[in-house]
């Protein structure tokens, strides 16, 4: 398989997923990148009350909540959008530095092997960085969309 193939593979299975079966077995990158960005504050259960929440000025949101509180539907574009700073969270600090540091810029591509076992060098090439940031941010939205209270 030529390099410019196995990149578009990796995407198509990032997002279409597979059967069941082999979902089971596959790593949840939705909930590695919450537990690696969000989980600190928002807590592992996604309620708020993460380890440094009682030392916050202004407590963590409830991340289980946000269908909830938007009328049963998940706000997909509120939350992309507060995850890419388009949307000021005065507690996630300024854009230049959020508060989960530059885990979704284009300087923090270099931690690729938690999406594939390609290299960052074989990868870069065919894959522009913003691709990998969008499908960071992508995978913490269908997670938190899976934890969504009913």
């Amino acid at each position: 398989m030529t390099k410019p193939a196995l990149a578009v593979a990796m995407i198509v299975m990032l997002t279409a997923g597979t059967g069941s079966a082999a979902r089971a077995e596959e790593p949840d990158h939705g909930k590695s990148e919450y537990q690696s960005g969000c989980a600190a504050c928002h807590g592992i259960d996604g309620k708020g009350m993460g380890p440094v929440s009682s030392q916050l000025k202004v407590p963590p949101a409830n991340l289980t909540l946000l269908a909830k509180n938007n009328g049963g539907v998940f706000p997909f574009d509120a939350v992309y959008a507060t995850i890419d700073g388009r949307k000021a969270v005065a507690a996630h600090g300024p854009r230049e530095m959020p508060i989960w540091g530059n885990r979704f810029s284009a300087e923090a591509i270099g931690e690729l092997s938690v999406w594939s076992r390609i290299t960052p060098s074989e990868i870069r090439p065919f894959i522009d960085p913003e691709t990998i940031i969008r499908l960071r941010i992508l995978a913490v939205i269908d997670y938190l969309n899976r934890i969504q209270a009913k």
